[in-house]
């Protein structure tokens, strides 16, 4: 195991930032925003539900199929609610991101949008089920009828939308996801926008609580628009307003390691930008090979007046052909995003765990946080080791210290340096600091359960959120 102490020698030529001009503060504990996110989820979901149940008359659900129906109509104003949540939540409209995190943000997408299939199903299916009943014919002869009855229309699309929920669904399963690669899920996931304007038709068309004037059309209407502005703010018309303002430009490509690459990025008002260390930016480098996707990478530098600086792991083809990037390259950036910051600590000091290419927002983070910051770098050998130079300087400047920790999976040494006895002996006080992960899955699990058996408290636990 190679093991050592913070470097504390400066070595001239590393590329530090001029000084350190954003200082720490602590931000305030975002819980009182995500108590008003939750409170807000559900007051819409209740005035999403009321009108039917206004509507409803005492002793209408007298008979099984008036009992179906009813139970089909209530879960498809709950699935039609939650899907428009689950778009609003991938808006990117930046205040989301501040209340919530972008972690929080894809792990509720996901978790709604496990719901939203089930509930449409279940509409769909109590649907069918009560009107065979009402007209006294067979699941599938009902359905024919709902296709072809001209004053069913909106149905055809309902039952293509449907389709596409579910297969959407099925593709987002593990298995299937893993064998997928960035840009072709990205590319499925936009047909959830299809999905999002079947459903808005079929609803307006033969929803009963929606397709006549009302409290429920309007707040309905309401909704919409308002989901539908925040997507076109946050994916549209923010990021192209940065980009005219700050015009970004590839200024250097400089190799790191074997497959580790630094992009860094000039452009106009650097200082006006509003993001912080440990944050990240799509990147869309718009040149014959790469306009026509954006992948999300941290920054491994702090921002300062004259560039941005991203460090990628070259692992496909895309992160391939970015070592052929020209200087001169205009790049269209959408972001900042996460809140991997200093100003989530509660604690006066930190730790910050990196492994692989996690270390560039570590790296990044480091300049932010406050003295005695304790840095754990773990890579299979010292060859994969990067910003040596920038870690001595960094330590040297803030007073903190870095530990290196080489070796197999399976080595005694690394083993142990990420058991709750090990991280306890290397930082005594682990209890009362905030605890940075930025990693491969691998470490981030196995030291997350390290550091729970160690008695770190889940909430001075904070991941990167490159789950995408």
């Amino acid at each position: 195991m190679d093991i050592q102490g913070a470097l504390r020698e400066p070595v001239p030529g590393a590329v530090i930032p001029r000084e350190f001009r954003r200082p720490y503060r602590r931000r305030r504990s975002v819980d009182a925003w995500r108590a008003v996110t939750i409170a807000a989820f559900w007051l819409g979901l209740v005035a999403t539900l009321l009108p039917w149940w206004w509507n409803t008359p005492a002793g209408f659900l007298r008979d099984p199929a008036t009992s179906l129906t009813a139970v089909g109509r209530i879960t498809g104003l709950v699935a039609g609610y939650v899907l428009l949540v689950q778009v609003l939540l991938m808006s990117r409209v930046a205040w989301l991101d501040r209340w919530l995190g972008a972690r929080d943000l894809l792990h509720w997408h996901r978790d709604l949008g496990v719901f939203v299939v089930a509930a449409v199903l279940a509409h769909a299916a109590f649907t069918v089920l009560g009107y065979a009943k009402l007209e006294r014919v067979g699941p599938a002869r009902e359905v024919v009828r709902l296709l072809t009855v001209d004053k069913y229309t909106g149905m055809l699309g309902a039952f293509v939308g449907t389709g596409l929920l579910v297969a959407l669904a099925v593709l987002a399963l593990p298995l299937l996801r893993r064998r997928m690669s960035y840009e072709v899920w990205h590319l499925l996931h936009l047909t959830s926008y299809l999905v999002l304007v079947l459903s808005v038709g079929h609803q307006f068309a033969v929803g009963q609580e929606m397709s006549a004037p009302g409290f429920s059309r309007a707040f309905s209407l309401a909704l919409w628009c308002a989901v539908v502005g925040a997507v076109l703010w946050g994916r549209l018309f923010a990021p192209v307003r940065m980009n005219l303002r700050h015009r970004f430009r590839v200024r250097s490509v400089v190799l790191e390691g074997p497959d580790m690459i630094s992009i860094y990025i000039g452009g106009d008002r650097l200082p006006e930008l509003r993001v912080r260390a440990g944050q990240f930016f799509r990147w869309r480098f718009l040149d014959d090979r790469n306009w026509w996707q954006a992948h999300p990478f941290s920054m491994s530098a702090a921002p300062n007046d004259d560039w941005l600086r991203l460090t990628v792991k070259v692992v496909g083809d895309h992160t391939a052909g970015l070592r052929r990037l020209r200087p001169g390259t205009r790049v269209f950036v959408e972001g900042p995003s996460g809140d991997f910051t200093a100003d989530r600590r509660r604690q006066a000091r930190a730790l910050l765990i990196a492994g692989g290419s996690g270390i560039g927002p570590i790296r990044a983070l480091l300049e932010e946080l406050p003295p005695r910051t304790v840095v754990l770098y773990r890579a299979r050998n010292a060859g994969e080791l990067v910003f040596r130079e920038e870690l001595s300087l960094l330590a040297e400047a803030r007073d903190a210290q870095v530990w290196y920790v080489t070796g197999g999976r399976d080595d005694p040494g690394p083993r142990r340096a990420f058991s709750p006895r090990g991280l306890l002996e290397l930082v005594p006080d682990l209890t009362r600091r905030d605890v940075y992960l930025c990693g491969s899955a691998g470490l981030v699990d196995a030291s997350v359960v390290a550091l729970r058996r160690a008695g770190v408290p889940a909430r001075q636990i904070h991941l990167d959120p490159f789950e995408f």
